[in-house]
C-alpha cells in the first residue's frame, strides 16, 4: 500500500489530503497509470468526486497539457525557470539553465553542490522560501495564464493529483498549483499575479500545508 496527496478547495482554501491505495511497482507508464487509477478510485470512494491527474502520465489530454514540463513562461520552460532561479548559500542563481532542456536543468550538478537553498531570484525579485511554495505556484500559474488563459474548464474535477510527487522528497507540486489556479478562477483575482506583495498575502491566506 502507498499514500499520496491530492488537493481540493474547501471553504475557499486549497487543502491537501492523503489517500491510501495499492501501489503498482515499476517505471513503465502503464504502471504509473494503474497507480493514478487506484489513487483516483480511493478519492472517489471517500468523497464521490472526480480527480484529474496533472502530469505527462495523465490519461486525460487536459492533464498532460497542464503538466509543468509542457508549460513555458515568456518562452522559457517552467522547469528551467524554477531550477535556474534557485539561490544557494555559496552560488546561484544559475540563469544559464533557462536555456537548456528541462531535464538537463533539473540534473545540473551545481544545484546539489552549492550549499543550502536560501531563496529564489527571478525577474529582479528575490523570493523568500516562506510561504514555501509561493514562488513555484506563482510561476506555474503565470505560465498557465500566459499560455492557456484564465478560463480553463475545470468544473468536472474537484481533486487534483500528481502521481510523480512524493511529499517525503519534494515540496512543490503542479497539482497544488493548479488547485490554486481554480480557486483564483472562482474568486476572479488573477490581477494578484501582477503584484508580488498581494500574491504573497493571497497565498498565505489560501494555501494550507499538512503538518
Amino acid at each position: 500500500m502507498a499514500k499520496r496527496p491530492a488537493w481540493t478547495i474547501i471553504e475557499n482554501t486549497v487543502v491537501e489530503k492523503s489517500f491510501e491505495f495499492a501501489w503498482n511497482g515499476g517505471f513503465a507508464i502503464s504502471q504509473k497509470r494503474k497507480n493514478i487509477s487506484a489513487l483516483h478510485h480511493s478519492i472517489y470512494l471517500a468523497h464521490q468526486q472526480k480527480a484529474l491527474e496533472i502530469s505527462t502520465k495523465s490519461e486525460v489530454s487536459l492533464g498532460v497539457e497542464l503538466s509543468a514540463f509542457n508549460l513555458k513562461l515568456n518562452d522559457i520552460y517552467l522547469e528551467c525557470i524554477f531550477q535556474g532561479s534557485k539561490k544557494f548559500e555559496n552560488a546561484g542563481p544559475f540563469c544559464d539553465l533557462y536555456f537548456v532542456e528541462p531535464k538537463l536543468a533539473k540534473r545540473d550538478e551545481r544545484l546539489k553542490n552549492s550549499g543550502k537553498l536560501v531563496s529564489f531570484v527571478y525577474d529582479n525579485i528575490e523570493w523568500s522560501l516562506i510561504p514555501k511554495t509561493a514562488f513555484y505556484d506563482y510561476i506555474y500559474i503565470k505560465a498557465l495564464v500566459q499560455t492557456k488563459g484564465t478560463e480553463i474548464d475545470l468544473r468536472e474535477y474537484d481533486w487534483f493529483t500528481d502521481i510523480e510527487f512524493n511529499p517525503e522528497k519534494s515540496i512543490n507540486c503542479q497539482a497544488r498549483a493548479l488547485t490554486l489556479y481554480k480557486l483564483m478562477q472562482i474568486e476572479n483575482v488573477f490581477e494578484y499575479l501582477d503584484n508580488v506583495n498581494k500574491w504573497i498575502q493571497y497565498h498565505m491566506q489560501k494555501v494550507m500545508y499538512t503538518k
